[in-house]
């Protein structure tokens, strides 16, 4: 068995406008069963309404105050709180405090490309619903 550890500051990072992403393991570090990400930043809303049909995406809330949006339901969650949305649940998410910080768990793994990809763009693609539709075709990161 191959361990992976990296450490507090390690991995690679993907700036995302706003935010950014530190990519702590990768599909193909698991052979496809999750990512994990870490996502740091600013105030504001971080994404634009969206669903994946295909995946569960985590929340650990590490740093800050966020509010995240679930069907119609706003949840206000702070350092240590977890949140799992299902499948096909629309949901957003924003950041209440100065600064906040929290782990994502992709489930299965493959979603993290898109930020990958999405930061190699304009700062402002991961909120831009247009370059999302357009993205939506390859991942399951479809906006509503």
């Amino acid at each position: 068995m191959i361990t992976r550890a990296i450490g507090a500051t390690a991995g690679a990072s993907y700036p995302l406008g706003r935010i950014s992403m530190r990519l702590l393991a990768g599909s193909p570090d698991t052979n496809g069963t999750f990512a994990l990400g870490e996502f740091s930043g600013g105030p504001g809303t971080w994404t634009i309404p969206h669903v994946h049909r295909a995946c569960e995406e985590s929340f650990f809330v590490l740093d800050g105050s966020f509010t995240f949006t679930v069907g119609d339901e706003a949840i206000p969650a702070g350092a240590g709180a977890f949140l799992l949305v299902p499948r096909g649940e629309r949901h957003t998410i924003r950041a209440d405090a100065e600064h906040g910080r929290f782990l994502t768990l992709w489930t299965p793994g493959g979603l993290e490309e898109m930020f990958i990809e999405l930061s190699r763009l304009p700062t402002d693609s991961l909120q831009d619903p247009e370059v999302r539709r357009a993205l939506a075709s390859r991942f399951d990161s479809i906006p509503v």
